[in-house]
This record gives structure tokens, C-alpha cells and sequence, in this order.
């Protein structure tokens, strides 16, 4: 099975750059980021949608669903809990460190990494158990931080820059 993995388009807190748990959609570059993926995948023939309810990745997959596939909800598909940052800015040690999967430091309330990866993991693992082809999973950086644990290994366990980039795409075989 094919999994294509989509972050999604821009939202206020990535412009910003600021730890958020609100529900944000996407700016009009997350938008229009959107309809440029869209282009780029058209040709892939994929069996459904699997997305984090989130509205800035409904948003995202709507717009990027061009042979008008059912869209599947997944709440393991959501981003890493950042509670009490959440609203807060952040340095590049802080989140360095924040993305160590090694690092037993917690910054305030928020969900553990390991606990944070074994929630997605255990969404790969399920998938393991269906008779997909093809399947396009839209979620958020944090996500494709662990999808990378789970297909490439933990290593030196920094996720930091092992992230997707908004609406950008990147393809395991499960």
C-alpha cells in the first residue's frame, strides 16, 4: 500500500510561529498552496482520503481531492497537544528540544512525544490491517515528524527538520 502523506496549506500560527491548539483555517497562501498540491497530484489515482478533523486540514483536503474520493476522519491524524503553549512563541532550542523524541523536559502541559508517536503509530499499524492501493493522508507537521520515526527510524530521536512543509508531499510504502 501507498501512503501519501500531506501536510497541510499555511495557517495564521505559522505565520506567526507561535505553539497554537485553536482550530485556525488556512491563510490565503494556505489556500493557494492547496490548489498548487492539487495540480501536482492529480494523476495519482488514491482509494480515499484519511485526514485529521482539524479545520485547516478538512480545508486542505477538500480543495486537493480531485477525483472526489471519500474523506475519512481520524483523530489520531491531529496535531501534538501543546497545552499550555499554546499561543506562546518559541526559539529554535526551545523547539529543538520540544521535537527531542529523547528529552524527558516538558515545557507545560503538553502531550508527551513518545505518547504523541505511539498515537500515530498505532493509526499506521491499523492501516496495516486494510486492502488499500493508494491512500492520501492530510495531517500536520507533528504527524509527519512521527510517520518519519515510524518509516526511517527514531535515530539521534530530532524531529525538529524531519517535518513536511505546508502542502508539501511525501510518499511510504506501507
Amino acid at each position: 500500500m501507498k501512503l501519501y502523506l500531506v501536510r497541510h496549506g499555511e495557517v495564521p500560527h505559522n505565520v506567526l510561529r507561535i505553539f497554537a491548539e485553536s482550530d485556525d483555517d488556512l491563510t490565503e497562501l494556505g489556500i493557494n498552496q492547496a490548489e498548487e498540491l492539487r495540480e501536482k497530484i492529480k494523476d495519482i489515482e488514491y482509494d480515499l482520503i484519511i485526514c485529521s478533523p482539524l479545520l485547516r486540514t478538512t480545508h486542505t483536503a477538500n480543495i486537493i481531492n480531485v477525483n472526489n474520493s471519500k474523506i475519512v476522519y481520524d483523530n489520531r491524524l491531529e496535531e501534538r497537544k501543546c497545552g499550555n503553549l499554546s499561543g506562546k512563541s518559541f526559539n529554535k532550542e526551545e523547539r529543538k528540544e520540544y521535537w527531542n523524541y529523547n528529552s524527558n523536559n516538558m515545557y507545560g502541559t503538553e502531550e508527551e512525544i513518545k505518547k504523541f508517536f505511539e498515537r500515530v503509530y498505532d493509526f499506521i499499524d491499523d492501516l496495516k490491517n486494510e486492502d488499500y492501493k493508494n491512500v492520501l493522508i492530510v495531517s500536520h507537521s507533528g504527524v509527519t515528524k512521527a510517520f518519519s520515526g515510524y518509516f526511517e527510524g527514531i535515530n539521534d530521536g530530532y524531529f525538529l527538520k524531519r517535518g513536511l512543509k505546508n502542502c508539501e508531499i511525501k510518499e511510504y510504502v506501507l
